[in-house]
């Protein structure tokens, strides 16, 4: 698998999560963490389940949107449906015991200078240098 770092495109990304967690906290007086905005309107659903619905069904129309102005994604996934599933729960379960995800840890709770969250953003970082390190030079992925 081969990446490629753009600049530009990681920078207009990063503005464009910066501002929309600024405007929620400025707003609503809430986190920008995924995972917690996506839980508010599963069933039962939170009583301030209409801006979460707008939030992810942003955060999904982005990426039509940008291909329809022209951009393109390349996107390929090189792991099988079966441990794409094991890490999915794997992510679950990690989001559950570190009382947030990587959004709301790593964008806001870092940006308020937390130290719960400077600590689980420090772990999921080594986790991920770990595992692309096994991925990619142990097992040959």
């Amino acid at each position: 698998m081969i990446t490629e770092f753009t600049p530009y495109y990681s920078l207009l990304g990063g503005v464009l999560i910066g501002l929309a967690a600024t405007l929620l906290m400025a707003f609503h007086g809430r986190i920008a963490g995924m995972t917690g905005i996506l839980q508010g309107i599963l069933p039962p659903f939170a009583a301030d389940w209409q801006w979460r619905a707008a939030f992810l069904a942003g955060a999904v129309a982005a990426p039509f949107v940008f291909t329809n102005l022209g951009g393109t994604i390349d996107f390929a996934v090189p792991v099988a449906t079966l441990p794409m599933i094991i890490g999915g729960f794997i992510v679950g379960a990690g989001v559950y015991f570190g009382s947030g995800c990587t959004s709301g840890h790593g964008v806001c709770g870092m940006a308020r200078l937390s130290p719960r969250s400077i600590a689980a953003t420090t772990v999921f970082m080594i986790a991920a240098f770990i595992t692309v390190y096994v991925t990619r030079h142990v097992i040959g992925g």
